[in-house]
């Protein structure tokens, strides 16, 4: 997977379209991303000693990787991830500005 957890993303489709987030984790094997305040649902959760008004929360979901675009700290647009590799390390490179990221 090309992106990890700390990159700046940028959501491109789905009820969330052109929101930014942080990705706060990754979930390699179903292709996902956790990001906060992206992608939220409402859950009713029962009166316990937790939460003794029990009520409704909001908690964020999994979304898909291919539905987000990393943002390059270099140039900060929205960008395509490419890879180079130099003395037996592999990098992360932005395709539009050529530079690592």
């Amino acid at each position: 997977m090309k992106l990890k957890k700390g990159d700046k993303i940028k959501v491109i489709a789905g009820k969330d379209k052109s929101k930014d987030g942080v990705i706060d984790r990754v979930y390699t094997k179903q292709n996902k991303i956790l990001v906060m305040g992206i992608n939220m649902y409402k859950r009713h959760i029962k009166k316990s000693e937790q939460t003794p008004e029990g009520g409704v929360v909001d908690l964020p979901r999994p979304i898909t990787v291919s539905n987000v675009v990393l943002i390059c700290h270099k140039c900060s647009k929205p960008t395509r991830i490419g890879w180079e590799i130099k003395n037996k390390e592999k990098k992360r490179i932005c395709k539009k500005c050529k530079k690592i990221i």
